[in-house]
């Protein structure tokens, strides 16, 4: 036993000297699935270690003209940690760090927008007059800003997902069950919403006083949607659904602007492109189109929610819509 933690101490104290040294974290080529290549971190040591020197002393000069990254490069050789290099499948360096080309998709814009569930229960009735009250001061606000009130609309949408998955997060450890797959469908549709934000910041950037809006409505929504969730799952999922036939409204009114003209068809910023997998002459119409089929599943899948809780099942009964889009 005593050799056997000499022998682990010793390989440990290597291991972090040659990390020190820059001789660990070779890195391994592999193309994926997805058609790209990813340069991953390799845990062996580099085969020739002279080319391995060389690329230490060329990053340690690279970091040095760039001013500033000489202590990131030295954290990353230590602990062996190196950001991914991926290529589209036409060898252009993939540029996104804040997803990856297997997280696209190509969305499916025939869904039915027309959707809606009439509300016949309280806390249905609670839910869409809620929504409903809400939209008059946004109409009020932003008016015809459609570029605006799209941003500000996925502040807020972009956390029920969030907190949904959250909570059920925590469920599944202190009961020590499964969660069926939703909290992974909650925080897929949480992070499909901020990437809506994300886009639409290319297109509409925000004032000041917007800014301050966005903390206040987020901060107040966060926990009345926190609270709202402990209390009646079912209630919280069907006011999202609501707010999802919102948003869709709210986007077909954006398209008539656009299509009227009085909003300018802009090229489709390069980051919604990517995502959606868009032609490359893709224009701000094409991405309101992707965006509203976007809210019409979420929309869905929230429904769907509030319909397994009103069953008085649990959503861990029912296999999740994990990748619905």
């Amino acid at each position: 036993m005593m050799m056997m933690r000499h022998g682990g101490s010793a390989a440990i104290n290597t291991a972090t000297l040659l990390a020190k040294k820059g001789l660990l974290g070779a890195e391994v080529a592999a193309p994926n699935k997805w058609g790209s290549l990813v340069i991953r971190n390799g845990s062996t040591f580099a085969a020739n270690l002279s080319d391995q020197k060389e690329k230490t002393t060329s990053s340690q000069g690279s970091a040095g003209a760039n001013g500033g990254n000489k202590d990131e490069k030295g954290i990353m050789s230590y602990w062996g940690i190196h950001p991914s290099k991926i290529t589209k499948q036409d060898g252009t360096e993939w540029k996104w760090n804040c997803f990856r080309p297997w997280e696209t998709y190509k969305a499916d814009v025939t869904i039915d927008l027309n959707k809606h569930h009439a509300p016949t229960t309280f806390l249905d009735k609670m839910a869409y007059w809620t929504v409903k009250s809400l939209r008059y001061p946004t109409d009020i606000f932003f008016q015809r800003r459609y570029g605006c009130r799209a941003m500000m609309l996925e502040t807020v949408a972009a956390v029920p997902g969030m907190v949904g998955g959250m909570l059920l997060h925590c469920k599944s450890l202190r009961r020590f069950e499964q969660s069926g797959g939703w909290i992974k469908a909650l925080l897929e549709e949480a992070e499909n919403e901020r990437m809506h934000l994300m886009t639409f910041m290319e297109v509409a950037k925000p004032k000041w006083y917007e800014r301050a809006l966005v903390i206040t409505v987020q901060g107040v929504f966060f926990n009345a949607y926190f609270l709202g969730y402990l209390v009646s799952p079912k209630f919280a999922h069907r006011m999202v659904g609501y707010l999802e036939e919102e948003a869709i409204h709210s986007y077909t009114e954006f398209l008539k602007e656009l299509d009227k003209g009085n909003i300018e068809n802009v090229p489709a910023p390069a980051i919604a492109i990517d995502y959606w997998q868009l032609p490359p002459n893709s224009t701000l119409r094409d991405v309101v189109m992707v965006v509203r089929a976007d809210e019409a599943h979420h929309r869905d899948v929230n429904h769907f929610a509030s319909d397994i809780h009103y069953q008085g099942r649990e959503l861990r009964e029912a296999a999740a819509p994990i990748g619905y889009h």
